[in-house]
């Protein structure tokens, strides 16, 4: 309790710096009054932050028996969305901890998030961190897809590029993984290659569990394949329609109805607002080049920072090279 209560006064000057009265933000006496009533055990104590598309919707499913996550949904979007929302309304995603279970989150959208990154540190400093790192042009492909799918965005894949700051800012895997070292030091942030994850799930998972304090589980036949991918996707049928429904999910979900979400999600009337439209069209090679050429850099800090050989993530080979345009 004397940590967190160190922790007040820097808080405060993060989330309303200068202020000359405890009153200037009410969110953060809220935040503070809370951190300090609640018993740090409930708060999680592991996150793996992504990014998107990295797997995981896959590690979500598959750590879901063997540790207390979220309930009825993957994702909390607290630390980087809902955070004015309070711990109380954060914890309610949650079941009561029995003490015996470890406690996480499963959140790809922390990683590119500054202040989900510092929200994070304040709360639970000696948390666990888990990176999971994927060849950044394939990545952001499948990234824009689903953006795409869900309404979330209207634009052409080059158009979205340009014009959302995530595609690109989420592929800075070296430069953001060093700031996450810096917050929760070196030793508490593991990097993960998602090609391992193809290539052995079960040692991926064991790698995973062993770092966040999981007892190890045998994965299901049936989890060897449970992997959510983009390629049979296309873009809605209407966007304003998608849009709308999504929109109508997220406000659902503020409000702790994430059930309803997904029970219509597993209805017949999910084809209303999802999908049904045109195919993805193909990305041109001038722009997976363009990419590749964007994250070259990126991709040699983290070889170095690893010590592993991330050479086909920068190939050229031109049958590499078609299968990224045509995923």
């Amino acid at each position: 309790m004397n940590d967190l209560c160190r922790r007040v006064e820097v808080t405060r000057q993060t989330l309303c710096p200068g202020a000359a009265s405890p009153a200037v933000d009410p969110h953060a006496d809220q935040f503070l009054a809370e951190s300090i009533a609640i018993d740090e055990r409930r708060l999680p104590s592991f996150f793996v932050v992504g990014p998107p598309r990295t797997g995981s919707s896959w590690l979500y499913e598959v750590l879901r028996p063997h540790a207390l996550l979220p309930r009825h949904a993957k994702e909390t979007r607290f630390f980087d969305t809902h955070f004015h929302r309070g711990l109380t309304w954060y914890l309610a995603h949650y079941e009561r901890p029995d003490g015996e279970q470890s406690i996480g989150e499963v959140a790809p959208t922390y990683f590119a998030s500054a202040a989900a990154r510092e929200r994070i540190a304040l709360t639970v400093p000696r948390a666990k961190v888990v990176c999971i790192f994927r060849n950044p042009v394939d990545r952001i492909i499948s990234l824009y897809r689903v953006k795409r799918a869900y309404g979330w965005i209207p634009w052409s894949f080059g158009e979205a590029i340009e014009r959302d700051p995530e595609l690109m800012e989420s592929g800075r895997y070296a430069s953001t993984l060093k700031l996450w070292q810096r917050s929760f030091g070196a030793e508490n942030v593991m990097a993960g290659i998602y090609d391992d994850l193809w290539d052995d799930p079960q040692g991926f998972v064991d790698a995973i569990a062993h770092f966040v304090g999981i007892r190890r589980f045998s994965l299901a036949e049936w989890q060897y394949g449970f992997v959510h991918d983009s390629m049979r996707m296309t873009q809605p049928r209407s966007y304003y329609r998608t849009r709308t429904a999504t929109m109508v999910a997220n406000w659902l979900k503020a409000r702790h109805m994430d059930q309803v979400v997904g029970a219509f999600k597993r209805s017949r009337f999910r084809h209303l607002v999802l999908g049904g439209g045109a195919p993805f069209p193909k990305v041109t090679e001038e722009v997976v080049m363009q990419l590749q050429r964007e994250f070259a850099h990126e991709i040699d800090d983290l070889e170095e920072m690893l010590h592993r050989d991330l050479s086909a993530w920068k190939a050229r080979d031109e049958r590499l090279l078609m299968a990224a345009i045509s995923e």
